[in-house]
């Protein structure tokens, strides 16, 4: 079970089937992210892509507070037909794009095709550190990051991700968001 924190599903309970095997993203760390998100960028006007989108906790969040352009992507087949038929219900299938596959499949199928200002990542807990690093390799170095974005890598706080461009971590309990810029060559829009 989770809520939508803000906008017009403020509240909203979404209750998934108890046999999913996600873990939501807390209120707490949620509510934080989104304060530091509203405060750079205009949720109506960005594109974002949801990677390892699971039940669609982050998702959901966005397309409630106007955002447009949410692709989502998650392998579980189960999850992806949960996100569609919860976007459906709450009148949002027109603002998010669920794509079933591999994130790191997608991202390869996918490079230099599309741009968002927002890229989010909340891979499961127990992939390995090099995989992050991979995730983070294929993200910025195929474009899916605008010049005016952010990749966003929600992680455990005892993993300390290390790159050139991180420009900040913040932690919530057991959870941290690691926040990275652009490549700097990448300074074209598309």
């Amino acid at each position: 079970m989770f809520r939508i924190i803000s906008g017009k599903w403020k509240a909203k309970k979404i209750a998934a089937p108890k046999n999913f095997d996600v873990r939501p993203t807390t209120d707490y760390a949620k509510e934080a992210l989104f304060s530091i998100l509203e405060n750079k960028y205009d949720m109506q006007s960005v594109s974002v892509l949801d990677l390892f989108a699971g039940i669609g906790s982050i998702t959901f969040e966005f397309a409630s507070r106007g955002c447009r352009d949410v692709t989502s992507v998650e392998l579980n087949p189960k999850h992806t037909g949960f996100i569609n038929s919860t976007a459906s219900e709450l009148d949002m299938s027109l603002q998010i794009n669920v794509q079933r596959g591999d994130v790191f499949d997608w991202l390869k199928k996918f490079r230099n095709k599309k741009s968002f200002e927002i890229v989010f990542s909340d891979a499961p807990f127990e992939m390995e550190e090099k995989k992050y690093y991979e995730l983070l390799s294929l993200v910025l170095n195929n474009k899916f990051v605008k010049s005016n974005g952010v990749l966003i890598v929600e992680h455990q706080s005892r993993m300390k991700l290390e790159h050139p461009n991180l420009t900040e971590t913040r932690k919530y309990g057991n959870v941290s968001f690691s926040f990275f810029e652009p490549n700097k060559e990448d300074n074209q829009e598309i």
